[in-house]
C-alpha cells in the first residue's frame, strides 16, 4: 500500500470513528499512528501531543498536520488534513439534520450518553501508557509529584492548561537536564 494511501486511511479510521471530538480522537490517532503504521514512537506522539496542546485550534487537525508532514512532507500534510476535516464536516452535516429532526428521542439521548464512558476509558489508556514513558524516563516519584502538582494547578488553581504545558516545557529544558 503506497504512504499516501496510509495516510488517508489512517486519519480518516481515527476521526470518522473518533465521536465526541478531539479527545474521543487522540487514541484513535495514537493507535494509528504509533501502533498501526509506526510513524512516530510513544515518546515523539507524547512530545507532539503536549506541543499540539499548547498551540490554539482543534488537536486532531494539529496531530495530523504533523505527523502527515513527518512522513511524506507537503503532500502528507495536505491529505492528513483532508482526511481529519472532510469526513467530520459531511458528518456533522449529516448527523446534525437527523439529530436535529429526533432530539428527544430516547435512542438519541441514549447513544450520546453511551458514549461518554467509552470515550473516558480511551483517555485513561492513553494515559496510562503515557505514564509509563514519564516514570521511566524521569522515575516514580518525579512523575508522580509532576502528575500531583499538576492536579492542583488545574483543579485548585484554575491555571489554563496551556500555562501548565509551557511551565512543563521549561522545568523539561532548563530544569530536568541539571538534575539528571
Amino acid at each position: 500500500m503506497t504512504i499516501w494511501i496510509s495516510i488517508l486511511l489512517g486519519f480518516f479510521m481515527a476521526n470518522v470513528l473518533g465521536y465526541g471530538g478531539g479527545p474521543a480522537s487522540i487514541p484513535l490517532m495514537y493507535e494509528e499512528v504509533v501502533n498501526h503504521y509506526r510513524w512516530l514512537t510513544n515518546g515523539e506522539f507524547s512530545n507532539m501531543l503536549a506541543l499540539g496542546n499548547a498551540l490554539p485550534g482543534p488537536i486532531a487537525t494539529k496531530i495530523a498536520a504533523y505527523v502527515g508532514y513527518h512522513v511524506y512532507g507537503w503532500t502528507g500534510l495536505f491529505l492528513a488534513l483532508f482526511a481529519a476535516v472532510f469526513p467530520s464536516a459531511v458528518a456533522l452535516i449529516l448527523i446534525l439534520k437527523v439529530i436535529q429532526r429526533h432530539r428527544q428521542s430516547v435512542v438519541v439521548k441514549g447513544m450520546t450518553l453511551f458514549v461518554q464512558p467509552v470515550i473516558a476509558v480511551m483517555m485513561l489508556v492513553l494515559t496510562w501508557k503515557m505514564g509509563e514513558d514519564s516514570i521511566a524516563s524521569l522515575g516514580i516519584w518525579q512523575s508522580l509529584g509532576i502528575a500531583l502538582l499538576s492536579f492542583l494547578a488545574l483543579v485548585k488553581w484554575k491555571v489554563h492548561p496551556a500555562l501548565l504545558i509551557v511551565a512543563a516545557f521549561a522545568y523539561g529544558g532548563l530544569i530536568l537536564p541539571h538534575i539528571k
